[in-house]
């Protein structure tokens, strides 16, 4: 552990938070922390960290606290109260909030850690549980120039796309806008692959060929297995995803912009989810296709 590198409390080691918090202690950096299971922690001090036993008592000597949980409700819970972060971080201290929450949330947190002399970022994330393990997440980033200029370093142990996008909220303005387009390009290569094997065409060679030219994606890359194989274990679940569409689609509407592809697709989630998918990976949007089509779901 290197004497000149901050001191970092994590907070919230699921699927995402695990790796990603492993990665800074690779990175030389000590960390202690902190989540609802056990085992998540044990883990953590397996990979060298530090367990503890409450919120508290992990950032009551950081210099950063981390936090990456599952949606406002949670990053409200972790960051108010007298258990939370706030009343027991030092002043000072700098937050980084890498949840996908609503903007408002994030803008909100900021105003009342200040209030404790305490810094915020949103530091919403994209590539999954791949992207997580092997440090390549793409992170969008809200808040002050300076603070973001201060987390860099501990950023860059985590992810290779790190941009600051504006002011509060912002990193969670451009995560939503990468939710809307990630669910999009799912469904529309979901229904090009039940039109594919239909079809009787090699499901395989077809993706490899689409894969090559102007419909190739980053989706098509990480999830053609998940199609070919109907492998839907979560790297990033359906219920999350969920959360998310309701996020993009309501800060749209106070924003006055229209979604209509987006609007559907919401809706083909929160179907899938209805259907009791929500707990497979957001590829599983197949299912719902394959059900509309008249086909026995696989996988």
């Amino acid at each position: 552990m290197s004497d000149n590198l901050p001191k970092v409390a994590w907070i919230g080691l699921g699927i995402m938070g695990s790796p990603m918090s492993e990665n800074l202690i690779k990175a030389g950096y000590d960390v202690t922390g902190y989540t609802l299971e056990q085992d998540k922690i044990d883990r953590l001090a397996a990979a060298g960290g530090t367990g503890a036993s409450s919120i508290a008592e992990a950032v009551r000597d950081a210099d950063v606290v981390i936090t990456m949980v599952p949606a406002s409700p949670q990053v409200e819970a972790i960051a108010y109260g007298p258990d939370g972060i706030l009343a027991n971080a030092r002043r000072g201290a700098l937050l980084i909030d890498m949840s996908s929450i609503t903007p408002q949330t994030s803008v909100d947190l900021a105003k009342n850690a200040a209030e404790q002399g305490i810094r915020v970022l949103d530091a919403p994330v994209s590539g999954g549980e791949a992207g997580a393990i092997e440090a390549v997440l793409s992170i969008m980033v809200g808040g002050e120039r300076a603070d973001f200029d201060d987390a860099r370093p501990l950023l860059e142990a985590l992810g290779r796309t790190i941009v600051l996008c504006g002011p509060h909220g912002s990193g969670q303005t451009v995560k939503a806008a990468n939710q809307l387009i990630v669910a999009v390009n799912i469904q529309a290569c979901a229904e090009a692959v039940v039109f594919l094997e239909k079809s009787g065409v090699d499901l395989s060679a077809a993706l490899d060929v689409l894969n090559g030219g102007l419909a190739g994606s980053t989706v098509l890359t990480r999830k053609k297995d998940n199609f070919l194989g109907r492998d839907f274990a979560p790297g990033f679940r359906i219920d999350l995803h969920h959360k998310d569409m309701g996020i993009v689609t309501d800060a749209a509407r106070n924003v006055g912009a229209a979604l209509p592809v987006g609007g559907v697709v919401a809706q083909l989630v929160a179907s899938l989810r209805a259907q009791g998918d929500g707990g497979l990976d957001h590829s599983a949007l197949l299912r719902g296709v394959e059900r509309l089509s008249g086909l026995p779901v696989k996988g």
